[in-house]
């Protein structure tokens, strides 16, 4: 019951704040607010795997990506609409998931870490050569300039993100508050003590790369719509699998408030640092002011900023 009060919270205060921007009238704020929303999916989803279960993930992109190539390929075969795609790009991404976390049923610690990116360096190799999405040379995709109702295609692309961001959240919490979470908790702080307590590792683990995976998927699908030009740099940029593990860092991993407010912080002073060109035309950049935010946390709040905010209250 309260699992769904607060799903309800979420999409109220989810569309108080799509009217708000409405109001305002400034295009930008939907093209920097998708990339922060954007964020905020993948630093939860990643939470769920890295952060509750302990498992750290670097094939992030891998997922997006996948979400993103599949609204390519299932768009060139049937014209359906954004939530469709996102669902296809959930299942593919997830299914994918379900089969990462069988292959490295044996791994832990960094051999897990440096398998995910080994599946990140395997995809990116496919999708390069798979001609069907573009291959190397990129894919192109066609969106409307306006929607039914809302007008501006962005902001129907806002809104879509907005709302998998609530669900995405809500289903970060509830798992927090359930004895799903518990046993991922288990896991995280002593996998070998929670085998021999009984405890379905196995299945958690499963359930954790299969929902986390997804919820990347589900992100990255909207992506073609957004850009209108992919391509495998893109798709699998760096960017993606450094912030998806730098936001639960400064926000925290411990709840599922610490990716919202990573993501919020370190999207919107990316997105500042890109609209005011102080450093010129260097995209860079905002890795660099991710790592050293990161550096940052790491010594003066390890356990970011919901950690900070326990310590001061106590």
């Amino acid at each position: 019951m309260r699992n769904r009060l607060f799903l309800f919270v979420a999409l109220a205060v989810a569309a108080l704040l799509f009217e708000a921007l409405r109001l305002i009238g400034n295009e930008y704020l939907f093209f920097a607010g998708y990339v922060v929303l954007q964020y905020v999916v993948l630093a939860t989803a990643w939470n769920i795997l890295g952060g509750y279960t302990g498992y750290v993930n670097f094939g992030s992109a891998a997922f997006f990506a996948l979400g993103a190539y599949s609204s390519v390929a299932v768009g060139k075969l049937v014209a359906v609409p954004v939530p469709v795609l996102m669902l296809a790009g959930g299942v593919i991404s997830g299914v994918v998931g379900l089969g990462m976390g069988y292959l490295t049923l044996r791994l832990r610690g960094v051999f897990f870490a440096i398998a995910t990116l080994a599946l990140a360096v395997v995809a990116q190799t496919l999708i390069t050569n798979w001609d069907f999405v573009g291959g190397s040379r990129g894919a192109y995709t066609i969106r409307p300039l306006v929607v039914p109702v809302l007008g501006s295609y962005v902001q129907y692309l806002f809104l879509v993100m907005l709302i998998l961001s609530a669900v995405a959240v809500s289903i970060a919490r509830a798992i927090e508050r359930s004895r799903l979470g518990y046993g991922f908790a288990t896991i995280r702080d002593d996998e070998a003590a929670a085998e021999a307590s009984g405890v379905p590792t196995l299945r958690l683990k499963l359930i954790a790369t299969t929902l986390s995976g997804a919820l990347m998927g589900m992100a990255g699908a909207p992506l073609p719509y957004y850009v209108t030009y992919l391509d495998p740099a893109s798709g699998f940029s760096l960017a993606y699998a450094v912030n998806s593990i730098a936001m639960p860092l400064v926000g925290g991993m411990t709840s599922w408030a610490g990716p919202i407010i990573g993501a919020v912080l370190l999207g919107s002073i990316q997105q500042a640092a890109t609209v005011s060109n102080v450093f010129g035309n260097h995209p860079e950049i905002n890795l660099l002011i991710v790592g050293l935010l990161l550096i940052i946390f790491v010594v003066a709040a390890p356990n970011g900023v919901v950690g900070l905010i326990r310590r001061r209250s106590q």
